[in-house]
């Protein structure tokens, strides 16, 4: 089974932290993933906006589960930087807070022949300076196909 290679030290192209997605990005040091949620119509939106593409509400960051499923994914073999070491996953994955909403992130600690589309996630976080990236790596439920 080919293993996913570990992005944690690999360089990363870090976001600007505005008030608009900070939290988001922050939320990590908190073991959070912070989601934008309308205050109005209580909708989730991802990627945040300044306001509800829904009703037009305010918005405000909330802790969400963490867990979803894994809508779609590719695997990269392509090693665009010389720091960022190859095959890697990136994927969608549907929160279960609402659905349709979708984060796009990396996949970790699953071999690549062990991803499904479907498959229950879980996200961790990779800190890099005051950003903590979100991941998302299988459920307990899907240990059986951990690679470590």
């Amino acid at each position: 089974m080919t293993a996913l290679t570990s992005l944690a030290q690999a360089p990363r192209t870090l976001p600007h932290l505005d008030d608009v997605s900070g939290p988001y990005w922050t939320g990590g040091a908190a073991a959070e993933l912070r989601i934008a949620q309308c205050v109005s119509c209580r909708r989730y939106t991802h990627p945040p906006q300044s306001a509800c593409p829904e009703c037009g509400g305010a918005m405000e960051f909330v802790a969400v589960s963490g867990h979803g499923v894994l809508f779609t994914y590719t695997v990269s073999y392509q090693q665009f930087h010389p720091d960022v070491p190859t095959p890697f996953a990136i994927g969608l994955v549907e929160l279960d807070e609402q659905p349709g909403l979708r984060v796009a992130a990396n996949i970790v600690d699953c071999g690549i022949e062990a991803l499904t589309c479907g498959m229950p996630v879980r996200v961790k976080f990779e800190q890099h300076g005051s950003a903590f990236v979100p991941v998302f790596a299988p459920t307990r439920s899907e240990a059986a196909h951990r690679i470590d």
